[in-house]
């Protein structure tokens, strides 16, 4: 019972001086700031000797990467900037303050570092949010001020979507050169613990480097620290939104060739896919800045916007060779050599063949000689006379009213029947002639107008295998990039 009573005794001890000690600490910070800012300035250096060198250390916590802006090449950060140096005129005794160690208080009292971003992009140049210090016992100040920078940022877009940037931060003072003031790096990159992914961008690492360069403004060397921000590009959007439909519109354009010349939409087919492939090139072209430097998808789209045109000019010409009427020019040798023969096998083009064309031409026929009757002179005996395809007109003429003194050929009135029987059968040889070889020209101009058109099919084939086997080889190597 006594323990018990000693404890709550304890207890209730404990909590009426603990108001008490907070009161003291506050009493002993209060007189801590107005004795350390009595005959404090924060407009000059704080060191004891002004030939002594204040060391600033640097350090940086990426925290987001807010925007980046191809076109103007501008990249948005979110930082952590934290600085640290060492104040000559802030110090104290701890066991003159009741073991006071730190305070914090606004950094608009003390002295800081005119340190600012070098390549700062920032068209209204505001400065960082207004943030407390932290000051310790011997005179050490920390500084941790959040920014949103914007610097700037040269842009490569030689591989996009499939490429890597890398972005310069340099910071260091504006006014305070080596001998007044030196940077110096609390790591040696960046620090990415608490970095929020980002969609688009993927940090590979952002290191730090102390630089000291001589300005030809001045002979003092004046330090900076830069921090190498690498970015890779995460192209799975870019390659669902922009490279696989330009792809997939490509593989369309040697298909024109399979269609049917007689359809209509060859041509029709080609301008409608070189239309969608200029929709895509200016959605690349308003992203990108305007430089010499193409980007790698837009290679590719220039390159299939190209082909898909050569295809429509090819298909044109095809499309005239097709339509070559009756009138045209025989195939060459050549073309019937090497294209319709050899080539037709190799893109395994085969038609049934015509035996009708297999006529002799109008120009292997024997041309009638109008002096002669059934190829013989017209006064010779019929017992000389050989039979060909008239005699049996000869015969249905003038079988049934021949005697027995016509058929022994003797006689002048026998003579003259017979010149009169042979002019008859001239004039029947004669149109049957004339229609024989208006048959046969109809032949011969099939058989060319057949021979043009396999011509152009066979050329169909040959050209959409080619260009499938372009557009197959472009594709690869652009998804090559990606790998």
């Amino acid at each position: 019972m006594t323990m018990k009573m000693a404890c709550n005794s304890c207890v209730v001890f404990l909590l009426l001086c603990l108001p008490a000690c907070q009161s003291a600490h506050g009493r002993y910070a209060q007189k801590l700031l107005v004795d350390l800012f009595a005959n404090y300035t924060n407009a000059l250096r704080p060191v004891a000797d002004t030939d002594h060198v204040i060391n600033v250390t640097l350090q940086v916590t990426l925290s987001q990467i807010i925007d980046m802006d191809e076109r103007n090449q501008i990249l948005t950060t979110y930082l952590w900037v934290r600085q640290v140096w060492m104040d000559a005129f802030l110090a104290w005794k701890k066991d003159d303050y009741d073991g006071l160690d730190t305070i914090r208080i606004p950094s608009s009292y003390v002295w800081r570092p005119d340190i600012v971003l070098y390549n700062s992009a920032d068209d209204e140049f505001s400065s960082s949010m207004e943030t407390n210090v932290v000051l310790r016992h011997d005179g050490q100040v920390m500084w941790d001020q959040p920014a949103i920078t914007k610097s700037s940022c040269s842009v490569d877009v030689a591989f996009f979507p499939f490429d890597v940037q890398q972005c310069h931060l340099t910071f260091g003072s504006w006014t305070h050169n080596g001998n007044q003031m030196d940077l110096f790096n609390a790591l040696d990159s960046a620090d990415l613990a608490d970095f929020i992914p980002n969609v688009e961008w993927e940090i590979l690492g952002m290191p730090a480097k102390k630089n000291v360069i001589l300005y030809g403004c001045c002979s003092d060397p004046y330090p900076d620290i830069t921090f190498t921000l690498h970015l890779k590009r995460r192209s799975s959007f870019y390659i669902f939104n922009l490279l696989l439909p330009c792809m997939m519109i490509s593989f369309l354009a040697p298909l024109g060739f399979y269609l049917p010349a007689d359809s209509g939409e060859k041509v029709s087919l080609g301008v409608t896919v070189l239309l969608a492939l200029t929709v895509f090139q200016l959605l690349v072209a308003e992203s990108m800045p305007p430089s010499e430097s193409v980007p790698l998808i837009g290679k590719y789209y220039i390159a299939t916007m190209t082909m898909v045109t050569a295809s429509t000019a090819l298909t044109i010409f095809i499309m005239n060779i097709h339509h070559c009427g009756p009138d045209g020019q025989p195939v060459p040798a050549w073309a019937e050599r090497f294209i319709l023969k050899y080539l037709a096998r190799v893109c395994f083009v085969y038609e049934p063949t015509d035996e009708r064309f297999g006529a002799p031409s109008a120009s292997k026929r024997p041309e009638s000689d109008g002096n002669k009757c059934n190829g013989e002179p017209p006064c010779l005996d019929k017992s000389g006379r050989k039979e060909d395809t008239f005699g049996t007109l000869d015969h249905v003429d003038v079988g049934e009213d021949t005697t027995e003194g016509e058929r022994s050929g003797g006689g002048d009135a026998d003579s003259r029947k017979e010149a009169c029987d042979c002019r008859h059968h001239q004039g029947l040889r004669r149109n049957v002639e004339y229609i024989a070889n208006a048959y046969q020209d109809q032949r011969d101009a099939q058989l060319r107008v057949g021979e043009w058109r396999k011509l152009a099919k066979v050329m169909d084939r040959f050209f959409m295998w080619l260009f499938f086997i372009m557009v197959f080889i472009m594709s690869l190597l652009i998804l090559g990039k990606a790998v």
